[in-house]
């Protein structure tokens, strides 16, 4: 099985900024698309950001055993389902770029073989992240700050200190810098690439 690198981080510590960046600098990398139930944002794109679906075909994944791992949350418009799921698409030739929580890549790691999952923490200072996260969510058409402000705090305790020492994870990359952050990552875990 090839690696999948999974990115973490709290909302708006940058996830999809660097994930960019690395498919980028490293176009071998295959993406691990997640699908979700959740409103498709202004920019995205089906499949790319993720694969948007309803709670019926999700459900209909759940019943035919396809599903690896999923998570629902409750936010202030509804519940909104993340899954990753296995829809016949994994090349355990390649190596793979996902981004996921600190309990999808629990759940991913332990469906994988040891080894096969890599943990990307990303983190930067509160400040910076909620000025990120406002900027962000000024450009939507129907700005949802309740939900904003749900999941900054939300990930006070997802992302906690524990939490992360519980996974396993030891490496933080602190993302205030992309440029340093990119390189610090293909330092670590792509020089074998070149």
């Amino acid at each position: 099985m090839g690696r999948i690198f999974y990115l973490m981080g709290k909302s708006a510590s940058g996830k999809d900024t660097l994930y960019k960046r690395l498919k980028k600098e490293r176009p071998e990398l295959q993406s691990l698309i997640v699908y979700t139930t959740r409103p498709m944002r202004e920019g995205e794109k089906q499949g790319v950001e993720y694969y948007f679906i309803s709670m019926q075909e999700l459900k209909n994944f759940q019943k035919a055993g396809r599903v690896i791992e999923v998570r629902t949350y409750q936010t202030m418009t509804g519940s909104w389902s993340y899954a990753t799921i296995d829809d016949g698409k994994l090349d355990e030739k390649v190596d793979y770029l996902a981004i996921g929580t600190l309990d999808s890549f629990e759940k991913i790691k332990n469906y994988f073989h040891e080894g096969t999952v890599i943990p990307l923490y990303l983190e930067i200072e509160d400040g910076l992240r909620l000025e990120r996260a406002l900027r962000r969510e000024h450009l939507q058409k129907s700005p949802d700050y309740a939900e904003l402000c749900r999941r900054y705090l939300a990930d006070e305790n997802d992302f906690s200190s524990e939490k992360l020492k519980k996974s396993g994870i030891s490496r933080i990359y602190k993302n205030d810098d992309l440029e340093k952050c990119v390189n610090e990552i293909i330092k670590d875990h792509f020089s074998d690439f070149n």
